[in-house]
């Protein structure tokens, strides 16, 4: 059966309906940032044990393991997104932190100059980092929720020049 035409409408999509990895060597390399934060929501006893004890967990200090992981997994993006150009990251900076009596918020900043952005580097940054804190509090109770994700802001090239993601 032959393929069928299509258009192209999305970016690793082509006129066949295959995926790939979109040219970017036409573009000119540009100063590319990207914010993106994620949320753990920890049942209370969790969120208690982990203050008591000093932001540490037997298997050690849960946010400082969290950075070194997200600042990881962000400047390996591409070789866990499948379509994902493998990017120098010139800056990467993880945050972690309460935001409430369960609620810790991570935030994830990558800077770049490249020729196509590092959203997806901040947002893998920070769920990577939330999926640390998971795993290593998972022994001080069950329900951790993580989520949302998102982009929470970007610059640099065609759309994102000095945008706000809402």
């Amino acid at each position: 059966m032959a393929a069928r035409k299509v258009k192209a409408t999305l970016s690793h999509v082509d006129v066949a309906g295959r995926p790939g990895m979109v040219d970017v060597s036409a573009k000119a390399p540009t100063v590319r940032e990207a914010a993106a934060e994620c949320l753990v929501v920890l049942p209370q006893a969790a969120a208690d044990a982990l203050r008591e004890g000093g932001l540490r967990t037997k298997k050690g200090p849960v946010f400082d393991t969290a950075i070194v992981a997200g600042t990881l997994a962000a400047k390996r993006t591409h070789e866990l997104i499948p379509f994902c150009h493998p990017l120098a990251i010139d800056a990467c900076r993880i945050g972690v932190a309460f935001a409430g009596e369960r609620t810790v918020r991570i935030t994830c900043r990558v800077g770049t100059l490249a020729r196509t952005g590092v959203e997806m580097e901040a947002l893998t940054g920070a769920t990577v980092a939330a999926l640390t804190i998971y795993d290593m509090c998972k022994a001080l109770g069950q329900g951790i929720e993580i989520g949302p994700a998102r982009l929470v802001a970007k610059r640099g090239g065609r759309s994102g020049r000095g945008s706000t993601v809402p």
